[in-house]
């Protein structure tokens, strides 16, 4: 494993930054423009959404000769160029920098999703998508074969969702702009409500939510108020995942400021996720991938010294309880032998930094 060049992690700081003041200072989507229009003789300022159907909708702005318009119309020009500027930023940082974009797909859906509020209002984006932005936390090169994917995995904390008192727009609304073919998926339990959408050609969207109850919930829905209609999968050990999530960039056209699980937390997940996988064909191939991916993020790990970070998080995961314990040890004996010696290795050391004990798996 490669680290990736300082100039390009600090393109990717710069990168987001810029992409962040223009998610929360754009009035106007930046795919639009202002056309002036005379009418009776008076120039007037009016502004054309593509609506993706090669027409266009039309709003009304103002008059040409207001001066507050005149600036919103310039600070509109300056966004544009500051949209290309980024584009080549996200060219050169993936082309050359050795970072990654997701695909087409599900890029789109996560720019959907960014736009309607999902992060604003405490998302995080998980699964392999996520693990795509850990190339450039990290600093590292990711080998492409562990980050191939053809879903998108969302969660929120169920408590989150009935306390922000506000909401996406219609979800199914949302995915559709993206896909018209996206449609619910019948939950499995029978009931009415959805956690998952699907396109035709089967691309997936799933929403996901912690559960600390009983297993009784397992397979409810669970109702979630800021999801646009969505209800959402509990999911046991999520609130350990999404804990402490950090901010960062999807390298998607422009760049799509997105919210990650800490990546140190991703991987003892993964750990104890694929200890809990149905051996099946399909759940043998997502088993591993777990696998891989942990182990990949615990060679980063070490490779980046963030060893202390690893120690405290797995720490953490070993003393909730045997149920816990059980799993990550089951997870850590399908690694490889080199993966376990650096998963060793690494918790020595960072035992060694916060100066506490740590039970290792094996």
């Amino acid at each position: 494993m490669k680290t990736i060049d300082l100039m390009y992690q600090t393109m990717l700081a710069e990168l987001g930054q810029r992409s962040l003041d223009a998610a929360w200072t754009a009035d106007f989507p930046p795919e639009g423009r202002f056309t002036p229009v005379t009418v009776k003789g008076r120039r007037y300022w009016y502004f054309d959404i593509p609506d993706g159907t090669g027409g266009r909708t039309r709003r009304y702005v103002g008059p040409a000769d207001d001066p507050d318009i005149a600036q919103r119309v310039e600070a509109h020009k300056r966004d544009k160029d500051d949209l290309r500027a980024r584009r080549r930023l996200v060219s050169s940082l993936t082309r050359e920098g050795g970072m990654i974009a997701p695909d087409h797909m599900s890029g789109d859906v996560v720019e959907a999703l960014a736009a309607g509020g999902l992060f604003r209002l405490r998302g995080v984006l998980i699964g392999t998508v996520a693990f795509q932005t850990y190339a450039g936390i990290l600093g590292v090169r990711l080998p492409m074969a562990a980050l191939l994917t053809g879903d998108a995995d969302l969660a929120q904390d169920y408590a989150i969702s009935h306390e922000v008192e506000d909401s996406l727009p219609p979800i199914l609304d949302l995915l559709q702009a993206v896909d018209p073919s996206f449609r619910a998926v019948p939950h499995r339990s029978g009931g009415a409500a959805s956690s998952a959408f699907a396109t035709e050609s089967g691309y997936r969207v799933e929403f996901l939510t912690s559960n600390r109850g009983s297993d009784d919930y397992m397979d409810q829905p669970a109702r979630m108020p800021a999801l646009g209609g969505a209800s959402a999968d509990p999911l046991r050990f999520l609130d350990f995942l999404i804990r402490d999530p950090v901010r960062t960039l999807l390298l998607h056209k422009s760049g799509i400021p997105v919210v990650v699980p800490d990546p140190s937390r991703y991987a003892v997940h993964k750990l104890i996720v694929a200890s809990r996988r149905h051996i099946d064909g399909m759940s043998a191939i997502k088993r591993d991938k777990d696998i891989r991916q942990a182990e990949l993020l615990f060679e980063a790990l070490a490779l980046t010294r963030r060893m202390s970070d690893l120690a405290l998080v797995y720490n953490e995961a070993w003393e909730r309880g045997s149920a816990w314990q059980d799993a990550i040890r089951a997870g850590a004996a399908m690694m490889t032998d080199t993966g376990r010696r650096q998963l060793l290795d690494t918790l020595q050391l960072g035992a060694t930094q916060i100066r506490e004990d740590i039970t290792t798996p094996f």
